[in-house]
């Protein structure tokens, strides 16, 4: 029989979740490369450049690859023959690891999980508890699978109870568009068929710790209808043109897997998990022997990628910035911004709009009038850094604040990642605002453009507190200008069309 000790899923925890936090999937990364070097629309080629350059950026600085350091999901597959060693049970155990990993000093994560969901939403400041999975088997060994999955992909999961007649295929294609993009392509898919409600969700999270081997597939040929599905769904999926960040392109998934389960004969549950360009994910064993410790790739693996964004970027000084000069900009064009501006997100926007309508208006540190606000919760600094890694979150969430936003507080722009939503755009031409959009999965890049960071207001909420940048040629993109039209739907329909026309092939 073998031994697990307490400390050994613990340190293992631990250990897993540092190591994903700033070292992708190799398989990941090749597969974007692939995608990169294909690609032929020039705004999502420079994306995934940054995406890929940010991945060597951390493997080599060991910082998070996206200031979203996830909710941690453990999938444990226990041996009959195992005894534990433990005075805490297997998720206690696990929400220590967890807690080690985010508390760590030399690479602090940021901790995002709210307690009380429908109510207060307390930051529980050590990212737990996580979301634990277990299933007892035969053997002697403990399997553990670590994922840690950010919520802009995770807000983008998909049921449906489907009649046995319906089409997958066209499900998902009819589906993923209204997706949008805040779930950061180029990703993958995860795709539970069958079993029950439940069941088809836990397999499609569940399908996205597979290796990405649908090159490999197309090679020798499926095997079976599940196999005919990835392809079938990859191909239909990228001809969409949605492209890496929404911008309209030839490669939106890199992979397609899925997972099945016996079903009613009345059913047909499909669940579609998206993973984002932050794709985390590690796997070891404990067999008695001690923890288990992740195995560092070497950087050499990751490709040389080279950003070309300064050649034809338009330089702005956010501090001498006004309205008659963002009226000239239009989507698609590339920015590289200097000076200062804001940060907020949901609950910073949420006391704002209280402070306005209540009369006691904003402190004084905090006017917004011809600024930016840029959506971002960062991550804790480490050394000498002035902000850890900042990437943007996604903006639909703050449509809501959009239109009272604009009108109250004098911004005339905003900064964030995928589409608007119908009101944010309208609140936006309405007020010959713009809106702007950094790479999500391209964290720690972005952070290296912060020169210097202060909380100016909300303190207490941690992560969601107001900071002032001072951001130097941070590159960004017009995604929404000042007259409301958007690149998010003019990209992707402009590619569609090309794909169909001109049958581009996509792999």
């Amino acid at each position: 029989m073998t031994v697990i000790r307490q400390d050994d899923l613990i340190d293992s925890v631990a250990d897993a979740l540092q190591f994903i936090s700033y070292f992708h999937p190799l398989d990941y990364v090749n597969a974007v490369h692939r995608a990169w070097q294909r690609e032929q629309n020039p705004a999502a080629k420079g994306a995934m450049a940054q995406i890929l350059v940010n991945s060597r950026m951390c493997a080599e600085g060991h910082r998070p690859v996206c200031q979203d350091t996830g909710i941690v999901n453990v999938f444990l597959k226990i041996g009959m023959e195992v005894r534990w060693e433990s005075k805490l049970s297997v998720t206690d155990m696990v929400n220590e690891g967890v807690r080690r990993a985010y508390l760590h000093p030399d690479n602090p994560l940021r901790a995002s999980i709210v307690a009380d969901p429908a109510g207060a939403r307390g930051n529980t400041r050590d990212n737990t508890p996580a979301v634990v999975h277990m299933e007892v088997v035969p053997g002697n060994t403990v399997e553990v699978a670590v994922a840690a999955k950010g919520g802009g992909s995770e807000n983008k999961s998909r049921l449906a109870m489907l009649n046995p007649s319906d089409s997958i295929v066209d499900w998902v294609v009819e589906t993923l568009p209204g997706m949008g993009a805040g779930w950061c392509p180029p990703g993958l898919l995860g795709i539970g068929i069958g079993g029950s409600a439940e069941k088809a969700a836990l397999m499609a999270k569940e399908a996205l710790l597979d290796p990405i081997d649908i090159d490999e597939l197309r090679q020798r040929g499926p095997s079976g209808r599940a196999e005919e599905l990835r392809l079938e769904i990859m191909d239909e999926v990228n001809k969409l043109g949605i492209g890496a960040q929404g911008l309209g392109g030839l490669t939106t998934v890199v992979d397609v897997k899925i997972k099945e389960f016996p079903t009613h004969a009345a059913s047909l549950p499909v669940a579609m998990i998206p993973n984002c360009a932050a794709t985390r994910h590690t796997h070891f064993v404990l067999d008695g022997s001690g923890p288990a410790r992740q195995i560092p790739p070497s950087v050499d693996d990751w490709p040389e990628v080279a950003l070309e964004e300064g050649k034809q970027a338009r330089r702005v000084n956010l501090d001498t910035i006004s309205a008659a000069d963002t009226a000239g900009w239009r989507p698609g064009e590339t920015l590289l911004l200097s000076g200062k501006i804001f940060t907020g997100r949901d609950a910073a926007h949420k006391k704002i709009r209280q402070l306005i309508e209540s009369g006691e208006g904003l402190p004084p540190q905090v006017n917004l009038a011809g600024k930016f606000i840029y959506y971002v919760g960062p991550v804790d600094a480490v050394g000498d850094e002035a902000v850890g890694p900042a990437g943007p979150t996604t903006a639909d969430r703050m449509d809501k604040y959009t239109e009272f936003m604009l009108e109250h507080t004098g911004l005339i722009g905003m900064i964030g990642k995928a589409e608007r939503g119908p009101s944010g755009i309208e609140a936006i031409r309405r007020h010959a605002a713009v809106y702007l959009i950094a790479v999500g999965g391209a964290a720690y890049l972005v952070s290296r453009a912060i020169t210097s960071a202060r909380v100016v207001a909300f303190p207490e909420l941690g992560m969601e507190a107001i900071y002032e940048f001072e951001v130097e040629d941070m590159p960004v993109t017009v995604a929404v200008d000042c007259r409301g039209e958007s690149i998010h739907a003019t990209g992707p329909a402009l590619w569609k069309a090309r794909i169909e026309e001109q049958a581009i092939k996509l792999v």
